[in-house]
């Protein structure tokens, strides 16, 4: 994802925008956000998708009607952008973020209602999770079992959420390790075909510097 070369129509203006979101970055993480040169893309792409930026959105070839698929290596900061992003208040920004490692865990405890829980985003056990959601981290749970029976846990609630996506407008997030070819060596090719429909991809570069370190 390149910044646009030229001055490009919009409804915000991002010259003040993206100083706002270096500040409220910033206090989220407690230390200055910088932002690489060969993330500015990305960043300034993500910030028009939260806030429904139609004009930017068609220049720069993405859909504010699907959600984001991140992907890039580990530490280069995916997770942490979502959560940013989250905290800022934007139009789009009402999402709950949840680990793929915790989902499987939930489901080799409490078994298939949890299907259920994050396909739909409905009541459950008498809390209210929200329907948009960011699933962090795909790719790094395990296909698991409940009594013996095996399931592709997220490959199953994606499914779902894609039909809920054609009917509905149901929007979810992703982030992840794995490249394309991966997605379909894990989950088939089946999802990675409805995945095209539901998300705008935007990727970190693999040369990334791991931000944890």
């Amino acid at each position: 994802m390149q910044l646009p070369e030229k001055a490009i129509e919009s409804r915000y203006d991002y010259t003040k925008v993206i100083p706002w979101f270096r500040k409220k970055a910033s206090k989220f993480i407690g230390k200055e956000y910088v932002i690489a040169e060969s993330e500015k893309g990305i960043i300034f792409a993500l910030v028009a998708w939260m806030l429904k930026d139609d004009l930017v959105a068609k220049e720069m070839n993405f859909d504010l009607n699907k959600g984001i698929l991140l992907s890039g290596p580990i530490g280069c900061g995916k997770t942490t952008l979502f959560k940013i992003l989250r905290n800022c208040n934007c139009p789009a920004g009402n999402y709950g973020i949840v680990s793929t490692r915790q989902i499987v865990s939930e489901f080799m405890r409490e078994g298939y209602e949890i299907l259920e829980k994050y396909s739909n985003g409905i009541p459950y056990n008498n809390q209210q999770k929200s329907k948009y959601l960011c699933f962090d981290d795909l790719g790094t749970e395990t296909s698991s079992k409940y009594f013996g029976n095996d399931c592709n846990v997220m490959a199953e609630i994606l499914l779902t959420r894609y039909d809920l996506f054609k009917e509905k407008g149901l929007i979810t997030h992703i982030t992840t390790n794995l490249s394309s070819s991966e997605i379909e060596s894990q989950y088939g090719n089946r999802l990675r075909s409805r995945m095209r429909e539901m998300f705008n991809l935007f990727g970190y570069e693999e040369s990334s510097e791991d931000k944890r370190k």
